[in-house]
């Protein structure tokens, strides 16, 4: 048996997915519907995007997804639209139980995704390339990103590592309702392989709602905000103002807050080693 398809027979029990092994192209998926932005990236960047008929209102990379028909989204999909299209394949959550089963009913094969940390987004890349039969493709694209990951992480091995808050969501131009990356899932893991330290790393999920009480004994040496799709900020500087009411926290005293804007951040695909990157330039920039 082959080294790549004995590690996607490990990687179909990890993530339990709904995984068939497919041997022959003509057998491979040709009508495939993602509701998934993530997987969508996938498929793409291991060379199937031409298979994909349908995606989620709420996939944007690459550009060729503004030309398929968009089928809603976790708490919206149309069915009826996704039928319309005839697919072989649907990409839904984990979490998608009631419209699992309407597929199950109607025969109509489905992946099941559930991200969780970093590793997974490799380990995904995997199960979906032999879900559509691109074995070989999915494995090459899947070491490429680790390497080039493992490559960050050694290139900040021996430099200090600032304790950060990650912002991915609040209100616009205040302190209120912030979510921050906590101890558990690809945020946290890229945060880590950039060289910075979670300050919120001690509470096992995947974020937490930081009041400034929080903020304030946590003391973090680095505040990255990230700002996506619709939240994308007209005036940055006008946003990162908000933090100076917290004058004594080490990062708005030492002027270390930033706000680093993209997708990339936030959608677990190939695009994981570009937002890595991002981070272990913003968090250890090069001396001018």
């Amino acid at each position: 048996m082959r080294p790549a398809l004995v590690r996607l027979l490990a990687v179909a029990i990890a993530l339990s997915v709904r995984l068939v092994l497919v041997p022959a192209a003509a057998e491979s998926p040709q009508r495939i519907v993602s509701l998934i932005p993530a997987v969508t990236e996938m498929i793409f960047a291991i060379g199937d995007g031409a298979r994909i008929v349908g995606v989620s209102d709420y996939d944007k990379y690459p550009p060729e997804v503004s030309r398929l028909v968009k089928v809603g989204g976790l708490l919206d999909p149309s069915v009826e639209r996704i039928l319309g299209l005839k697919p072989d394949l649907v990409v839904v959550y984990n979490t998608q139980v009631e419209l699992k089963q309407r597929f199950d009913r109607a025969g109509i094969p489905y992946f099941s995704y559930q991200h969780r940390a970093l590793a997974d987004v490799t380990m995904t890349v995997r199960a979906i390339g032999a879900r559509v039969g691109s074995i070989d493709r999915a494995e090459t694209l899947a070491l490429q990103m680790e390497r080039s990951i493992a490559a960050i992480r050694e290139s900040v091995a021996n430099l200090p590592r600032p304790r950060t808050m990650l912002v991915f969501e609040r209100d616009p131009s205040a302190l209120r309702n912030i979510s921050a990356s906590a101890g558990y899932g690809f945020l946290h893991d890229m945060l880590e392989a950039a060289g910075g330290e979670d300050v919120f790393g001690d509470i096992k999920r995947e974020s937490v709602q930081a009041t400034t009480e929080m903020i304030l004994a946590r003391k973090p040496d680095v505040i990255i905000e990230l700002r996506y799709g619709a939240n994308v900020a007209k005036d940055p500087a006008r946003e990162l103002q908000a933090w100076n009411v917290l004058s004594s926290v080490p990062a708005v005293k030492n002027r270390r807050v930033y706000l680093l804007t993209g997708d990339e951040f936030v959608v677990p695909g190939p695009r994981v080693v570009n937002a890595t990157r991002k981070f272990a330039e913003t968090l250890h920039p090069r001396p001018r």
